[in-house]
C-alpha cells in the first residue's frame, strides 16, 4: 500500500467532514469504514464496541467475504480472539499486526465458500482520551502484515473515529439533561396549577356534600368528590412518571414509593446485586410503573408482586397480579397503547417485553434487559 503525504491527508479530510455530519455512531461509523477503504488499500473491515464488562458487539463492518458474513457474521460476533482479548487487558494501546486471528481461522477452517484470501488483520483501539469504546479491524486479501506507514495511517482514522464517538455522546448527554430539565419543569408546573385546582374542587364537593338537604344533590357531591379524588390518582401518576422521586435511593425504593402512590401493596423480590446503569434503571422505572397503573386500572386488584433477577449480562423482571387479567391474540394489534410503549422502551435499549394473560387468571409481564 503506497500512499504518499499529500492523498492520506486529503483521505483524512474526507472522513473528518463525514464525521462531523450529524449521523448516529453506527451509521456514522459504518460511512467513516467505506470512505475509508475506498480510498486506500485496505479491502475489509469491522469496528467492535466493547463495553465495560469486555462484552463486544459488532457495531459496523464493509466488504467482509462471504465466510465472515456466513450466518450473521457469526464468526465475528462470537467466541474470542487475541485482539479483544488484549483490549480487555488493557494492554493494546497503538494500531498492530495480528498474527493470529481465531474469528478468521474459525471461518476459514470451516471450509465455506469466499474467504477472500483473508488471514490476517490489524488492529487499533477506538479512544477519545482516556475513554475506550472498541476496536477497529482492517485487512486485506493475502496480506500477513502491515507497514509502519499503514499503522500510522490507521491510528489517524481510529482516532478521528474514537473523538467523532465522544462528541455523539455529549451531545445525547445534553439532550438527555435538557429532556430531563423539561420534565421536571412540566411536573412541577402540573402540580402547582391543575393538581392544586383538583384538591380544591374536592374540598369544594365535600363541603357540599355536607351542607346539601336533598339526596339527589348529596349523590351529584358525591360523584364529583369521587370523580375528582380519581383525577388527582392520575395527576400524582403522570407527575411521577415525569419526574420520579426516590430513584436517587435505588430503583426498587422508587417502585415501592410508586405502587404506595397508587393505593397498591406491592411484595418485591430480589434476586443478585442490583447495580444497574442509570439509562437501564430508568426503563426498568418507567416500564414498571406502566405495568402497575395497568394494575390499578384494570386488574381489579389491589396486590402485586415482583421479582427481579441480576444476571452477568442482563436483568430480569417480573410484575405479577392474580386480577381479572385479559386476552390476546398475538396476530393482532395490541390492546393498548400501555402495552406497546413498554415493548418500545425494551426494545430501545436492546430487550423485550412479554406478557402472559388469561381471563380470570391473572396476568404476568416479563421485562428482560441486558446491561
Amino acid at each position: 500500500m503506497q500512499q504518499n503525504d499529500h492523498s492520506n491527508i486529503s483521505l483524512l479530510k474526507e472522513i473528518a467532514e463525514l464525521l462531523n455530519e450529524e449521523t448516529e455512531i453506527q451509521a456514522m461509523l459504518q460511512g467513516a469504514l467505506r470512505k475509508f477503504l475506498a480510498g486506500t488499500n485496505f479491502e475489509t473491515g469491522w469496528v467492535f464496541f466493547i463495553n465495560k464488562k469486555g462484552r463486544h458487539e459488532l457495531i459496523a463492518h464493509e466488504n467482509l467475504p462471504q465466510a465472515l458474513k456466513h450466518n450473521n457474521c457469526h464468526f465475528l460476533e462470537k467466541g474470542g480472539c487475541w485482539c479483544v482479548s488484549r483490549y480487555r487487558n488493557n494492554e493494546l494501546k497503538k494500531a498492530s499486526n495480528i498474527i493470529e486471528c481465531q474469528r478468521i481461522e474459525s471461518a476459514n477452517a470451516a471450509e465455506l465458500e469466499g474467504d477472500g484470501g483473508i488471514t490476517h488483520h490489524a488492529t487499533v483501539p477506538l479512544q477519545s482520551g482516556q475513554e475506550r469504546f472498541g476496536l477497529l479491524n482492517v485487512a486485506t486479501p493475502n496480506t500477513v502484515s502491515f507497514s509502519d506507514d499503514e499503522l500510522a495511517l490507521l491510528e489517524s482514522v481510529a482516532f478521528q473515529m474514537g473523538s467523532a464517538i465522544k462528541r455523539i455522546l455529549l451531545t445525547k448527554q445534553e439532550q438527555q439533561m435538557a429532556l430531563v430539565e423539561e420534565r421536571n419543569r412540566l411536573a412541577r408546573d402540573l402540580h402547582d396549577s391543575v393538581n392544586q385546582l383538583l384538591f380544591s374542587v374536592t374540598l369544594t364537593s365535600r363541603a357540599g356534600i355536607e351542607m346539601a338537604e336533598q339526596p339527589e344533590m348529596k349523590e351529584t357531591f358525591k360523584e364529583i368528590q369521587n370523580l375528582t379524588q380519581e383525577a388527582l390518582t392520575e395527576m400524582r401518576a403522570l407527575i411521577w412518571q415525569l419526574r420520579p422521586k426516590g430513584l436517587e435511593s435505588g430503583l426498587m425504593e422508587a417502585i415501592k414509593g410508586y405502587a404506595e402512590m397508587l393505593g397498591l401493596n406491592l411484595s418485591v423480590n430480589v434476586s443478585g446485586v442490583l447495580q444497574l446503569p442509570s439509562r437501564v434503571e430508568e426503563t426498568l422505572f418507567r416500564i414498571t410503573q406502566e405495568a402497575l397503573n395497568n394494575v390499578r386500572k384494570h386488574s381489579g386488584v389491589k396486590d402485586a408482586e415482583i421479582f427481579v433477577i441480576i444476571t452477568q449480562s442482563d436483568v430480569l423482571l417480573v410484575i405479577k397480579d392474580e386480577g381479572r387479567g385479559f386476552q390476546v391474540d398475538s396476530l393482532v394489534k395490541l390492546p393498548s397503547i400501555g402495552l406497546q410503549s413498554m415493548r418500545d422502551r425494551a426494545k430501545a435499549l436492546g430487550g423485550k417485553v412479554d406478557w402472559v394473560s388469561n381471563i380470570g387468571r391473572g396476568t404476568e409481564i416479563l421485562i428482560r434487559l441486558p446491561y
